[in-house]
């Protein structure tokens, strides 16, 4: 593909080596460092004048600096003449601060947003957001690509009870998610309404919906604590379940998170890899990786050549 260059940021550098195979592509020259005071530094080190410009950066691991790194590389793409420059990030930061829900809170996921606009970004790619109506933060095109075709596909291969199975939400939430998951599969779906006194802890937890008998597959967009799916887990378990998988798109993994999953029982953690697993997999044997960089260099693709993105919504690429 002529004009196009792709660059990645050092938070998750696999996936964008897998995104740049994918396509055929060598990884632009980049040369990012820390000065002695710890500003960034970003060096590209080739030509992107009138080129197509993509740079992939996860919000993962050490988000701020990843965020700033990113800025920094759009806007050096920008005033070294990309015709247009795109934000792959497969893990928005700050998506959970999306509302104020108390007084006096920010909006930090707004904040980001203008960041990204103010630095020279012409279009955004993203995954799972964690709100849609974050995609109306921005006056610039915002593609939200979903990961359910291929947790879909991955339910058919992995689970052979599938068709006797229960898709169950941890919150309300994720009702939509869920409904639509459940609907494609043609099964049943049950949802648990929880009560939090503070934020990452739960107080209370009600199913709604039967999941006897059954195995019941927790779906959800992001785990961070890990606290309401292994709450979650037990529920379900003290209800009848049979087994119970937990499918999610960002596995964030922090704090207590990795003893919790592996003192839980689940049959398997299944997350994609919009942020980089491997040291994660190692101390819990119980997380499987769905790959989705195909899904995202199928939209840089098609965004390249101008065609439609829709098509990824419902259809894991071959």
């Amino acid at each position: 593909m002529p004009n196009i260059k792709i660059f990645s940021g050092s938070s998750h550098q696999d996936l964008s080596q897998k995104i740049a195979d994918r396509l055929g592509l060598e990884l632009g020259k980049v040369v990012t460092k820390k000065f002695s005071n710890q500003e960034t530094c970003v060096e590209i080190g080739e030509s992107v004048r009138g080129e197509d410009v993509y740079i992939v950066q996860s919000g993962c691991g050490e988000i701020n600096d990843n965020l700033m790194e990113l800025l920094i590389m759009i806007n050096a793409c920008k005033i070294a003449s990309a015709s247009r420059v795109t934000a792959v990030i497969p893990c928005f930061p700050y998506a959970r601060q999306d509302k104020k829900d108390k007084s006096r809170a920010p909006i930090s996921a707004k904040l980001v947003a203008n960041m990204l606009s103010v630095s020279g970004a012409d279009h955004i790619i993203t995954m799972d957001l964690h709100a849609s109506q974050i995609q109306g933060f921005f006056d610039i095109p915002v593609d939200n690509l979903y990961a359910e075709p291929a947790v879909l596909k991955w339910i058919k291969e992995n689970i052979p009870e599938w068709k006797n199975c229960t898709i169950v939400s941890p919150d309300a939430g994720g009702a939509k998610r869920v409904t639509s998951i459940a609907d494609r599969l043609n099964v049943d779906f049950a949802l648990i309404h929880k009560e939090r006194k503070k934020a990452n802890e739960v107080d209370r937890m009600v199913l709604v919906g039967d999941v006897k008998d059954r195995v019941a597959i927790l779906v959800d967009d992001m785990a961070d604590t890990c606290g309401t799916i292994c709450h979650a887990a037990d529920k379900l378990i003290s209800a009848g379940a049979t087994k119970v998988y937990a499918i999610l798109t960002h596995g964030i993994f922090s704090g207590p998170a990795i003893s919790r999953i592996n003192n839980a029982c689940f049959e398997a953690v299944v997350v994609t890899n919009t942020i980089p697993q491997e040291e994660k997999m190692k101390h819990c044997p119980k997380i499987q990786v769905i790959d989705i960089s195909m899904i995202l260099a199928e939209a840089i693709r098609r965004t390249h050549n101008g065609e439609s993105v829709s098509y990824l919504f419902s259809h894991v690429p071959l």
